[in-house]
């Protein structure tokens, strides 16, 4: 059984439990079209074209149910809009417009720096609006096609190789081969990293298994070139059993010493990345490991199946491009028509070669030939001489 450490399958459960009459502080309408539009989402029913079919997992549900309650919220309030069905463009494009330019803030006053997340919410539920309503023989107009879904990459901290030492180096004992291990993994944290088990640890620890039922994408076999020999310690000193998970953590207590610890050792300013150090969490180990891996790779598509990546644009968004090198050399300066002219000159010493050998060949066998005359002359002289 896979572990959730965010527990949303029984957050919404018991959130759906509770509203299952209404749901509290807005409309008995968009109530009742919220209620419809989830209930199909878990089934897999009227799901847009464009995307996957089947139905959605229970942190889907949660974000759609938690983004879409704050749009409905919002739009009561600002345009007294109790049916979510009767929204404008114009409503939506001033909303978002909002968002994205800081007029519209948080409670606590700060900006929202995830828009693009609640325009692609709102777009799904539409397109899922747009859908029942074509079953219908109703034709709704998509009012969603205009609207930027464009994201602004989140910041985070960067630590590179010498930095990760220093803070191995300052952590207690029993964080040491966790650090070791997301660095050298890139694991997802926390969701891939507490499912592991030790029997996922193949070779003696030299390879790790991330099965199917564990990955966000897909399973995959990986070396571990950095902490094998950490984790066998590790696991001699909690005396881990082959079915027992590797590390038994709580995600939250984890993050809440790697910033204390980032903050003593790194201070409280700003990586390169944009976040400060006192941030640090598991997760930063992800972007941290790929910045590593990513000059030590030949090929793209083995960096990919190492981090469980589909699509190339995840390995500029988890790098950035920090820690690159040039690393370009002489050998790289041989161009196609240098490498085609010193391959001719291989070619023609080849071919000379073969013709030396020809004549040794050749001249090995005149001297046989010589050889076996001049013993027949001494043969011949000698009988002569016996003979006189």
């Amino acid at each position: 059984m896979k572990i959730d450490p965010y527990k949303h399958k029984e957050k919404y459960l018991n959130w759906k439990e509770k509203v299952k009459e209404k749901i509290p502080e807005i409309s008995e309408q968009n109530s009742d079209l919220l209620l419809k539009y989830l209930q199909d989402m878990e089934n897999g029913l009227n799901i847009s074209n464009t995307n996957a079919k089947g139905s959605r997992g229970y942190p889907r549900l949660n974000n759609l149910k938690q983004r879409m309650i704050f749009l409905i919220k919002e739009f009561e309030k600002r345009y007294n809009l109790m049916n979510m069905a009767q929204t404008t463009e114009e409503q939506l494009h001033a909303f978002f417009a909002g968002m994205s330019n800081g007029t519209i803030q948080k409670q606590n006053g700060g900006c929202y720096k995830s828009t693009a997340d609640y325009v692609k919410v709102f777009k799904a539920f539409w397109h899922w609006y747009q859908k029942i309503n074509r079953k219908k023989g109703n034709k709704i107009e998509d009012i969603t096609t205009d609207l930027d879904t464009r994201r602004t990459k989140p910041e985070w901290v960067y630590l590179n190789e010498h930095q990760i030492k220093i803070l191995f180096d300052n952590a207690k004992p029993e964080y040491k081969v966790l650090i070791m291990f997301l660095f050298d993994t890139g694991i997802r944290s926390p969701t891939e990293l507490i499912n592991i088990k030790v029997s996922d640890l193949i070779q003696d620890c030299k390879e790790l298994n991330i099965r199917d039922e564990v990955s966000k994408t897909f399973g995959r076999r990986i070396k571990l070139m950095l902490c094998s020999d950490l984790l066998r310690e590790h696991i001699k000193a909690k005396n881990l059993q082959y079915d027992d998970y590797l590390f038994k953590i709580s995600p939250p207590s984890v993050n809440q010493y790697l910033k204390r610890l980032a903050k003593r050792v790194f201070g409280d300013k700003e990586s390169l990345a944009g976040q400060k150090y006192s941030d640090l969490t598991m997760y930063d180990f992800r972007h941290c490991s790929c910045c590593y891996w990513l000059p030590r790779y030949k090929s793209e598509s083995a960096l990919k199946f190492r981090f469980g990546w589909k699509k190339s644009d995840k390995i500029h968004y988890y790098s950035e491009m920090l820690g690159m090198r040039d690393t370009i050399s002489d050998e790289d300066l041989l161009v196609d028509i240098t490498k085609t002219e010193i391959e001719k000159q291989l070619l023609n010493s080849k071919k000379e070669n073969e013709i030396m050998k020809e004549r040794l060949r050749l001249l090995e066998k005149q001297m046989k030939t010589i050889a076996e005359l001049m013993e027949q002359t001494a043969n011949k002289g000698e009988m002569i001489f016996r003979l006189e």
